[in-house]
C-alpha cells in the first residue's frame, strides 16, 4: 500500500498486529511489540498501523535490552541423517562423529526426540511454528512446484508458502525480543520465484540441478518469516540454485559445493563482530547428508563405506567449523547450541551397503525416513548451554522438535499469546536437570499422513506396517501398540492384548487433532479438515519377474 510517499509494509503490519492483539502482561513482551513496530517504514506508517490493527492496541515505552539475559541460539539441522548416524547415540556407529559428539559431551543428549514428520517440509513447519504441520492443508508429502503464467508475461515457479503470514515464527518472535535473525541452508516451506519475461530455469543440467536464472526475485521466502539474512536454497531438485536475501545471486556448477557454501556463510556470520553487538538466532538447515549424496572432493571415500558415509563425516566437519567459529569469536559461553535431524535415514544412503560394513543407521530402531515406525522420526537432539546444562547429561523422555519455540520464550521469561506456537512444549526444565515429562503427549506423522500417539511409555500407531517407506507388519491387526521403554525396536504388537490402553491413546490423538492444539490453554484450529483414521496396508516386497 503507498500513500504519497509513504509505504506500509502490510506483512509487518500483519506481525504487529498479531502482537498487538494478544493482551500480555509481560513487559518484555511488550517490548517486542515495539521493536517490531519501530522497523515499519516511518512513523506515519506505525500510527496507520496501529490505527488498522485494534483500537485497544497499547503502545509501551521502549526500555534498554542492555541488562537482559538473552543468550544467542544456534540450531543445526541436518538433512536425511538417521539415529544411528551419530555416534554419541550409536555405540557401535562405523561413521565418526567427532565434532558432534563433543556437543553431547559438553550438554545433554536427548534420546527420545522426534522430528513433527518422518519427512522434509512438515518438520521444519514444526520446528519454526511450534505447531505441527498436519494442521495446514500439507496433509501428506512435501511441496513440490508449480508454474503458472502472470498477465504481464512473467513467469510464476514455486508454491505458496506452507506458513501462513499470520502465523508467527521463532524468528520473528525472537526478532521482536531484539535478536539478529539469520539463516543458511534449505528452506523447503514454499515461496515463488518470479522470472521475467521470456526467461526460464535451466533443467538441462539434471535432477537435482535446476538453475533459476540470476537475478530472480523470490517471494514470500524466508525474509517475510522473520529472517533478517538469508542465504540458502528451497529444496533438493534446485541445488544448482543460490540464493541471497530474496534474490538469486549464484548458479552452482556442482552440487558438491552447496554444502561448504553454506557452512561458510555460518561460520562467516558468527565470526561477524557485530555479534558482539545483540543476541542472535542462526537457524542452520544443511542440505546434507540428503540426495544427491555428493560429499566434496576432500572427503571422497574417508570413511572407507561409501559416499553417504563420507557425505556424514562432512557433514561432522560442517559442525566442527561452526562450533570453531564461536569459540574464535568467544561467544561459546553465551550461546546455546541444538543440534539434530530433520528425519531418518533415507534408503537413497544404499543401507545395504551401510548394513554390510558393520553400520546401523537407525541403530536398534525398526524403520527408515518417511515411515511411522522410530526410525522416521526419532532423531538425534543434542543442546549444549554452558553454566545452565549439566555436561555429559541425557534425557530420555519424549521430546519433538516443535519445543523450540515455547523453550525460547521460557528463556526469555516471556508469555507467549494463547494461539501462537500451540503444538510447543518448554524443554527448559529439562535443560535444567529435571526427569519430569515435558511433553504429556506427541503425535507422530508419516509421510503419507498416518498418525501415531506417544503418551509415556506407550506408542498407539494407527495404520498397518510403516505406513511409508519400509516393508512388512501385519495385515490382520488394524493398528499397532508398542511399549517403548521395552520395545523401542517394536518387534511385539500389543495391540490385542491392551485394549484400555488403545482406548486412552484413541481418545488422546482425537483431542489434539480436533481440538487445534495440544499443549493446555493454548486455543487453536485446524486451517483444513484432518482425516485421523486412514486407510492403510502393509507395503510387501516385490517378486523379482
Amino acid at each position: 500500500m503507498k500513500l504519497g510517499k509513504h509505504t506500509m509494509n502490510p506483512i509487518l503490519c500483519a506481525r504487529a498486529g498479531l502482537f498487538a492483539n494478544n493482551t500480555l502482561a509481560t513487559k518484555k513482551y511488550h517490548l517486542g511489540l515495539n521493536k517490531l513496530t519501530n522497523s515499519l517504514t516511518t512513523k506515519f506508517t506505525k500510527v496507520l498501523c496501529i490505527f488498522i490493527f485494534s483500537a485497544s492496541a497499547v503502545i509501551t515505552p521502549t526500555f534498554s535490552y542492555a541488562d537482559e539475559n538473552k543468550p544467542n541460539i544456534i540450531f543445526i539441522m541436518s538433512d536425511d541423517q538417521g539415529y544411528g548416524d551419530v555416534s554419541a547415540f550409536n555405540p557401535n556407529s562405523k561413521i565418526d562423529t567427532p565434532a558432534i559428539d563433543r556437543l553431547a559431551q559438553e550438554g545433554m543428549m536427548f534420546t527420545d526426540a522426534h522430528s513433527a514428520s518422518a519427512v522434509c517440509t512438515p518438520t521444519r513447519y514444526g520446528v519454526l511454528t511450534g505447531r505441527y504441520p498436519w494442521r495446514t492443508r500439507l496433509q501428506k508429502g512435501v511441496l513440490s512446484a508449480k508454474t503458472s503464467v502472470l498477465a504481464d508475461g512473467s513467469i510464476s515457479v514455486g508454491d505458496e508458502p506452507l506458513i501462513d503470514e499470520k502465523t508467527l515464527t521463532v524468528a520473528q518472535f525472537l526478532k521482536s525480543q531484539g535478536y539478529d535473525t539469520a539463516m543458511t541452508g534449505k528452506w523447503h516451506l514454499g515461496f515463488k520465484y518470479i522470472l521475467p519475461k521470456g526467461s526460464e530455469i535451466d533443467k538441462s543440467r539434471g535432477k537435482f540441478y535446476d538453475a533459476v536464472p540470476v537475478g530472480t526475485k523470490i517471494i514470500d521466502g524466508p525474509i517475510e518469516r522473520g529472517f533478517d539474512k538469508y542465504w540458502g536454497f528451497h529444496h533438493a531438485r534446485q541445488m544448482g540454485t543460490w540464493i541471497e536475501q530474496d534474490e538469486v545471486t549464484y548458479n552452482l556448477e556442482n552440487t558438491d559445493e552447496m554444502l561448504n557454501r553454506i557452512t561458510e556463510k555460518a561460520v562467516n556470520y558468527v565470526s561477524d563482530p557485530a555479534r558482539k553487538k545483540a543476541p542472535f538466532f542462526l537457524y542452520v538447515p544443511f542440505s546434507a547428508p540428503h540426495s544427491p549424496v555428493v560429499p566434496s572432493k576432500n572427503w571422497v571415500g574417508k570413511s572407507g563405506i561409501n559416499k553417504y558415509a563420507d557425505f556424514v563425516m562432512e557433514t561432522n566437519n560442517s559442525v566442527e567449523r561452526i562450533l570453531q567459529a564461536l569459540d574464535k569469536a568467544e561467544l561459546t559461553d553465551n550461546t546455546i547450541v541444538i543440534f539434530t535431524t530433520d528425519n531418518g535415514t533415507s534408503p537413497s544412503a544404499r543401507i545395504e551397503e551401510l548394513l554390510a560394513a558393520g553400520h546401523q543407521p537407525t541403530a536398534d530402531l525398526r524403520g527408515v525416513k518417511a515411515d511411522l515406525w522410530e526410525g522416521g522420526h526419532r532423531v538425534p537432539y543434542i543442546v549444549r548451554w554452558p553454566g545452565h546444562v549439566k555436561p555429559g547429561t541425557t534425557y530420555d523422555k519424549t521430546v519433538v522438535h516443535n519445543s523450540l519455540f515455547a523453550t525460547s520464550a521460557e528463556i526469555l521469561k516471556v508469555d507467549l499469546p494463547n494461539d501462537v506456537a500451540v503444538d510447543s512444549f518448554s524443554i527448559l526444565p529439562a535443560l535444567k536437570g529435571s526427569q519430569v515429562e515435558t511433553h504429556p503427549v506427541a503425535i507422530h506423522a508419516s509421510v503419507s499422513g498416518h498418525f501415531a500417539v506417544r503418551v509415556g511409555d506407550w506408542k498407539l500407531a494407527a495404520c498397518k506396517g510403516s505406513c511409508g517407506w519400509s516393508e512388512g507388519g501385519e495385515n490382520d491387526i488394524p493398528m499397532q501398540l508398542y511399549n517403548m521403554k521395552t520395545d523401542r525396536a517394536e518387534t511385539t504388537n500389543l495391540y490385542k492384548q491392551k485394549p484400555e490402553i488403545v482406548a486412552q491413546l484413541k481418545q488422546q490423538l482425537e483431542q489434539v487433532v480436533n481440538n487445534g492444539y495440544s499443549v493446555d490453554g493454548k486455543t487453536g484450529s485446524n486451517d483444513v479438515p484432518v482425516t485421523i483414521y486412514k486407510k492403510s496396508k502393509v507395503k510387501s516386497k516385490k517378486k523379482k519377474k
